[in-house]
């Protein structure tokens, strides 16, 4: 059945609507996750303050934020439909931002953020690209399918913690490990997400997981991922020296078996509202974690 979008007097700017449009406290997470990295994990400890007011660590988590909030904002304008029915409350494009303004900035965004990453290196900015390319593909097309939106989406939130890594060519598989812890509870995440919007992306013909094979087995692949980020952290835990991280690896077990507990019982999208909201903070958990190094 068609939808029909409510009329509304949109403007060409809102500072409130460009924050809540980019997500700005997942964009500050990106930055945030990026400057641990390299503060924290990349080089010697005693050169912590160089990587800290380096210009070109600046520089470079501006150009991940930049191409993240294009992406966004590209999702966002293409599924303004399905959010009218998911979460209404929560539509931008159209109601608060004018399409042209949207679109407008979501071009600016990309091809600032490619101009930084060509800046620093020519393979960031080529790495910049693709990614801007792959998220708009993302919003156009692969979200509407199954498990390969939600790969999209994991395996660039990973690649924003290795393009620290990539930068600088320094303890780079500490980082990729990190990288790894990323992209396991992002996709964890996106599942969930597709589980919340369910009848949204079914009413516009959307093949994402809990569509094509319910509920109950979609749920079944959930505890396989979280088996799998478990034994992750068990590894993580074996491997790391440091005694304070080891107790930190293990004892992390326990709110994903507190997460696993409540998604069982989950029958509603404002359950698997909570879960998401929880994945993101087992995300800002992990990148704490890094202080410990």
């Amino acid at each position: 059945m068609p939808v029909e979008v409510p009329a509304y007097k949109p403007v060409n700017f809102s500072f409130g609507g460009f924050l809540r449009l980019t997500r700005i406290q997942n964009l500050l997470i990106i930055g945030l996750a990026q400057y641990f990295t390299a503060v924290f994990l990349t080089g010697p400890k005693t050169k912590w303050l160089h990587y800290l007011l380096s210009p070109d660590l600046f520089i470079l988590s501006c150009s991940t934020i930049l191409i993240a909030a294009a992406g966004y904002i590209i999702n966002d304008y293409y599924d303004v439909k399905i959010d009218y029915i998911n979460k209404p409350q929560r539509v931008i494009v159209g109601r608060v931002l004018k399409r042209r303004v949207v679109m407008a900035a979501h071009t600016v965004f990309n091809l600032l953020g490619i101009a930084l990453g060509f800046y620093l290196m020519p393979k960031l900015g080529l790495v910049n690209f693709i990614a801007a390319f792959w998220l708009w593909l993302y919003s156009n097309q692969l979200k509407r399918l199954p498990f390969i939106g939600n790969l999209s989406v994991a395996f660039l939130t990973g690649l924003s913690i290795c393009m620290v890594a990539f930068f600088y060519g320094e303890n780079e598989l500490l980082v990729y490990t990190y990288a790894l812890f990323a992209f396991a509870l992002t996709l964890v995440r996106e599942i969930i997400k597709d589980m919340e919007d369910l009848k949204g992306d079914a009413t516009f013909g959307c093949k994402t997981l809990p569509i094509i094979w319910g509920i109950r087995r979609t749920k079944i692949v959930q505890y396989v991922l979280l088996a799998v980020f478990v034994w992750l952290l068990i590894i993580m835990a074996s491997e790391v020296d440091k005694l304070v991280l080891k107790n930190f690896f293990l004892l992390l077990i326990l709110p994903v078996a507190y997460f696993i507990i409540r998604l069982v019982r989950a029958d509603s999208s404002k359950e698997y509202s909570f879960l998401s909201l929880y994945c993101k903070l087992l995300m800002l958990a992990g990148v704490i974690s890094m202080m410990f190094f």
